[in-house]
């Protein structure tokens, strides 16, 4: 039902127990299958280099503001910037069987105030793609946002020529909302901007299904998914 003030104009749900979220701590985040912790240049530099580096052609960095690297002095210069930002919380995704550190994501635009955060500078190496840790991965960073900070929504931001993230994010539960046209120059050339985002009432769906799928009963002893993530999610409400 549509609340209106005195003056008859439509206006939105109160929220009247809202308070500031804290900013997001620095805190390592345990998985089952990977572990999410604040970017190290000196513990993960090298070893992420060696993994991207198995991306010949340089696919992962189309999309992303810098890289490829020609070299891992390159890349741990990168990522001791990366990782000192006070206004980006840089992590790195380690493997938990290997021990290896295998992929970054990061928090940004982070708005306490508001209860609004961003996941992004997403760069998977080919051994975290396609993985059930790359999306353990996520849902990690999701439940820190939602259930132990309080936030209210949870953005996803991309090159909207970026087919493969847009599905990624959707796939996750993100709700596509638009394009914001001409909304940067990046690598000399123009970027659309795709937005998503998932809001804190859609969010116990949202974990329900990621810890289903997420459970090893899920997959056979090869690994192989027995029922895909869509399937677990529930259907996008209509308000």
């Amino acid at each position: 039902m549509t609340r209106t003030n005195e003056l008859g104009q439509p206006i939105g749900a109160p929220l009247p127990d809202w308070t500031p979220r804290p900013i997001p701590p620095r805190r390592v985040l345990e998985g089952r299958l990977c572990r999410v912790e604040p970017l190290d240049a000196a513990r993960h530099a090298d070893a992420l280099f060696e993994q991207y580096a198995a991306d010949s052609e340089g696919r992962n960095w189309t999309y992303l503001p810098y890289g490829p690297f020609d070299s891992a002095r390159e890349y741990t210069e990168f990522a001791r910037w990366a990782a000192g930002l006070d206004d980006t919380h840089f992590h790195a995704i380690v493997d938990r069987a290997t021990d290896t550190p295998v992929g970054v994501a990061s928090y940004l635009r982070i708005d306490p105030a508001m209860g609004s955060i961003e996941v992004g500078h997403l760069s998977y190496s080919p051994a975290l793609q396609r993985t059930p840790a790359s999306t353990e991965a996520m849902y990690l960073m999701m439940r820190n946002v939602f259930a132990d900070l309080g936030y209210r929504r949870y953005e996803w931001k991309c090159d909207a020529l970026n087919a493969p993230s847009i599905a990624a994010a959707q796939r996750l539960g993100f709700r596509f909302e638009g394009i914001f046209r001409q909304a940067v120059v990046t690598k000399g050339r123009n970027r659309d901007t795709a937005w998503l985002s998932i809001v804190d009432g859609e969010w116990p769906g949202v974990a329900r299904a990621l810890e289903g799928w997420l459970e090893p009963t899920n997959f056979d002893d090869a690994g192989r998914q027995k029922t895909p993530l869509s399937e677990w999610m529930p259907a996008p409400s209509s308000e």
